[in-house]
């Protein structure tokens, strides 16, 4: 029950246990071409660029930044949390030019604050976390796209906390690069990275496209610049995906069985509906905790419906808390990073365990533990609370 990974959905992992098949046989990109067209409909794009990049949430950041930055290029990044951080990291990794916004953890930016950034720094490219779980807040991105398109800068975001329960429109935000992991809301786990590209961000790495010795032809692409990644070139596996199936790596086909089957299944339930769920059961443990008398951290009206914030109480040991929640109840809570490190704790209700037993029961367990560690807890607070907020419709 912490910020991600979560339990995988029993579902995604029955799928994952089937055998594999080589990577050009007619099943195998047949479910490449499925699972492509699932994830336009997760992100709610028309982009035809739309694919897995095989690694963790991290490796779609990263195939995006390195793919799209060109050495000496100007990015904006909006900082928040730990997450907006590592941004500016792999970034500068990429040889860009970095600029940062920052705003005090537990905070959000204006549209306005970033606009006056933009209007100054004349980026390249805008690269901002959607949903940051160190801090549990959502930056909002739908009033950025018009900025962006003003002062023809790139739009990037990472959804990887945010995708599939909470709202995110690809296409009606106006983002032009978006990549996200299957370990949180998706209800996977960690180990693909679907990514989504818009014509004009395709138009940016077909002009960085240099094909690798052993596979290009008399007529392929060659740069003396190319794009300073290999695994992560997005030319070359945008290829790969596409009608020529130019081979780059051997797919990960287990990862595509699980991330087509999280998209399935997400899509089955109805992004809204699945949407619904996490707030529901999110707004359920956010009143649990305020019913045990604990303080929830952070700017609320921007809190991600998918995990909730808890300031340590004061003379309570949080490891110590965590520690005998997982010990004794079977149940894993988060910590954090940074100025929160010690400070509070993540509570997550996402993807399969958005569920009210998952919920009743954590508040059920923490109530023991804060009791047994001294807290001045409010007996039978948090399910109470949560009870109440089910009843209300939350």
């Amino acid at each position: 029950m912490g910020p991600g990974p979560i339990n995988a959905d029993p579902r995604v992992l029955r799928a994952m246990s089937a055998q594999l098949v080589g990577q050009y046989d007619p099943a195998m990109t047949a479910y490449m071409a499925e699972t492509q067209e699932l994830y336009r409909r997760v992100f709610r794009t028309a982009n035809d660029a739309t694919l897995l990049v095989d690694g963790t949430s991290r490796a779609g950041i990263e195939a995006a930044l390195v793919s799209l930055l060109r050495p000496g290029d100007r990015v904006l990044v909006p900082v928040f949390g730990r997450f907006g951080h590592l941004l500016v990291e792999i970034a500068q990794r990429a040889g860009a030019e970095v600029h940062t916004l920052e705003t005090e953890w537990g905070t959000v930016f204006a549209p306005e604050q970033i606009e006056e950034a933009i209007r100054r720094v004349r980026p390249a490219m805008l690269a901002v976390v959607h949903g940051d779980t160190s801090t549990t807040l959502a930056q909002p991105l739908d009033a950025l796209a018009a900025i962006c398109r003003e002062y023809g800068v790139l739009f990037y975001t990472d959804v990887t906390a945010s995708l599939g329960g909470n709202p995110f429109d690809a296409d009606g935000w106006g983002l032009d690069a978006v990549s996200a992991g299957l370990q949180k809301c998706l209800g996977g786990p960690s180990g693909s990275a679907p990514v989504t590209l818009s014509p004009r961000a395709v138009e940016v790495i077909d002009g960085r496209r240099s094909i690798e010795a052993g596979i290009r032809d008399a007529d392929s692409e060659v740069r003396a610049d190319p794009i300073r990644s290999n695994y992560f070139d997005l030319a070359m596996i945008l290829d790969y995906w596409g009608p020529k199936r130019l081979n780059h790596h051997t797919e990960a086909t287990t990862m595509l069985y699980g991330a087509r089957e999280c998209a399935r299944l997400l899509l089955e339930e109805g992004l809204d509906a699945a949407i619904e769920r996490h707030r529901l059961h999110g707004a359920a443990m956010l009143a649990g905790v305020r019913g045990l008398g604990l303080r929830p951290f952070g700017d609320l009206a921007h809190k991600m419906n998918n995990v909730v914030g808890v300031e340590i109480p004061e003379g309570v040991n949080g490891d110590a808390v965590r520690g005998e929640l997982l010990g004794d109840y079977g149940i894993e809570i988060g910590t954090s990073f940074g100025p929160l490190h010690g400070r509070i704790w993540r509570i997550g209700t996402m993807g399969y365990n958005a569920r009210r037993d998952a919920v009743l029961t954590t508040l059920a367990a923490l109530e023991q533990v804060l009791r047994r560690a001294g807290a001045p807890v409010v007996a039978g607070g948090g399910t109470g609370a949560a009870l109440e907020a089910y009843e209300g419709g939350a």
